[in-house]
């Protein structure tokens, strides 16, 4: 009996060792093949060849037959990767935007799409230096130190922007509505992205607190903004807002559990195909709020370490979630450093909760080119509430179309100051002259029921049916076909909220915003019921 086991722990160990090599060989041929075709090409292809080009052209695309999130960077792009785990960089702090050139309908004249392309400032940080500076929200950037822009990328114009804290740039623009291009010369700074972009009271003694990203000591954030309101304000109840956060460092999901959570509570574990990726992250701390009420609030944009934190807390029965399923990002990245000063984000694990649910909603490992998401992942509130700002309707045509977002730069223009957030309101003068802008513009609206409509029709014509009944069709279309005007005024309340939310916005930052859209937030009135 006893040679017997000797002999089958022999085989077992003999098949692990020969599967160690096939995928040995398997990986060296691989090398070998690339490098025999770089060769091939290096030593008879006609031209000189933009080798590093290539070579990240080639890891890129391999990288995207594993996941989205496995990811390289090359030496040049690494501060890529310090920002997303820092959230530091050395800039003018402001986000930038491609645009495309208004051209006419009526031209049959091929354009060139790169030239046809512009970058725009989207949205100056609020004392940030491109906001200190002057440069709006609406911006057309034309120069960056003497280099044109035009048909440039946003990753382009975002690598001309950024730089090393206190050095200098000049940033040539054009301003809606102003003849001449205007030139702003400016020093540049470390630019830190708030993790909590808004805290504040929203209710009786409630605490409200969004938290967009678990970067480097984000949770001490957390811990400062939940000290003010708390213990300084006397808050006896919590509604934290992790709707849009796309997660981050797992460790700082960690501490933020631990707020809550007593000491030696399992929070998430990890695991992979190696045992360094197993691990079981758990509270460490006596708790700084045990007995806080805690309300999350999670949408389908809600990933990663945003659902670690909404799912254990939800396993531990800690918090009541409301909002949507999440998105089910449960994948874990390490970043490993390569050849030549460059560095691999990948793949090296999956996140399960303490109840033994996996956060993850796609198995990468058996795709073929097209995934599907698995409704099981991700995290489901305790609340269910739809989305009732995914209408198609002309509110979401207008948006689509950034003529919301232009109207709030002309409007910007014309008016020097605006109320209060908690006062401002637009006119039926305003939406008047919303209209107005919309005709300058040559806008038309086309519903989606008339694309599908046209279809319709062409089938009815192939398939060769009476002409009665085509005509009875063809009497629907200018149904169809409704005036913009009388579009806009029917979506009046959901056409005003957009415009004040992006007009506030230019006055009173991304702070403004978030309160004026607090207004109107759905979920935070269920929240607000809940904790009654």
């Amino acid at each position: 009996m006893k040679k017997k086991i000797i002999v089958l722990v022999s085989v077992l160990i003999a098949c692990v060792g020969m599967q160690a090599q096939s995928k040995s060989a398997r990986v060296e041929q691989s090398i070998i093949t690339f490098n025999d075709v770089l060769r091939q090409l290096d030593n008879n292809y006609v031209d000189t060849l933009p080798y590093e080009m290539m070579t990240e052209t080639a890891i890129n695309q391999m990288l995207r037959q594993v996941d989205p999130y496995t990811v390289y960077y090359p030496k040049d792009k690494d501060k890529d990767l310090r920002m997303m785990t820092t959230g530091k960089y050395g800039g003018i702090g402001a986000i930038i935007q491609l645009r495309d050139e208004k051209t006419d309908s009526t031209t049959t004249k091929k354009k060139d799409k790169k030239k046809d392309t512009y970058v725009i400032i989207s949205e100056p940080y609020e004392g940030k230096p491109a906001q200190k500076a002057g440069l709006l929200a609406g911006d057309r950037i034309l120069e960056i130190d003497g280099k044109k822009m035009a048909g440039k990328t946003v990753s382009e114009v975002s690598d001309a922007l950024r730089g090393t804290p206190h050095s200098t740039v000049s940033v040539k623009v054009q301003r809606y509505g102003v003849a001449d291009p205007l030139v702003f010369t400016f020093e540049r700074d470390e630019v830190k992205l708030p993790a909590v972009s808004y805290a504040g009271m929203v209710g009786d003694k409630v605490a409200y607190v969004m938290f967009s990203e678990f970067t480097e000591q984000s949770s001490k954030d957390v811990q400062q903004a939940l000290h003010e309101l708390v213990d300084e304000q006397g808050a006896r109840a919590l509604v934290f807002d992790l709707r849009d956060n796309g997660g981050g460092i797992i460790d700082e999901a960690v501490q933020i559990v631990n707020m809550f959570v007593e000491k030696g509570h399992t929070v998430v574990s990890t695991r992979g195909k190696t045992q360094r990726s197993e691990r079981i992250y758990s509270t460490t701390q006596a708790p700084l709020y045990p007995n806080l009420p805690v309300i999350l609030l999670v949408n389908h944009n809600s990933a990663s370490a945003s659902e670690i934190v909404a799912g254990s807390m939800q396993d531990m029965k800690r918090a009541t979630l409301i909002g949507e399923r999440t998105f089910g990002k449960g994948l874990v990245q390490s970043v490993r450093s390569v050849a030549y000063d460059g560095y691999i984000k990948v793949t090296t694990a999956k996140y399960y909760l303490p109840s033994g649910r996996c956060i993850q909603a796609i198995d990468y490992s058996k795709h073929k080119g097209k995934v599907e998401k698995d409704t099981t992942g991700g995290i489901l509130p305790d609340i269910v509430l739809n989305d009732s700002n995914r209408k198609v309707d002309i509110s979401y045509t207008l948006y689509t179309k950034q003529l919301i977002f232009d109207y709030a730069t002309r409007y910007r223009l014309a008016h020097e100051s605006i109320a209060p957030v908690q006062e401002f309101a637009l006119t039926d003068k305003d939406i008047e002259d919303f209209c107005t802008f919309l005709e300058e513009e040559k806008f038309t609206y086309e519903t989606e029921t008339s694309k599908y409509y046209k279809d319709m029709l062409d089938m009815a014509r192939h398939e060769d049916l009476d002409s009665a009944t085509i005509a009875q069709m063809q009497a629907l279309e200018p149904l169809l076909r409704p005036s913009f005007r009388e579009a806009v005024w029917r979506h009046k309340a959901d056409i005003c909220k957009m415009l004040e939310a992006e007009i506030i916005e230019r006055y009173y930052y991304q702070h403004g915003r978030i309160e004026y859209m607090l207004k109107h937030d759905d979920a935070l009135q269920k929240a607000l019921e809940v904790i009654k």
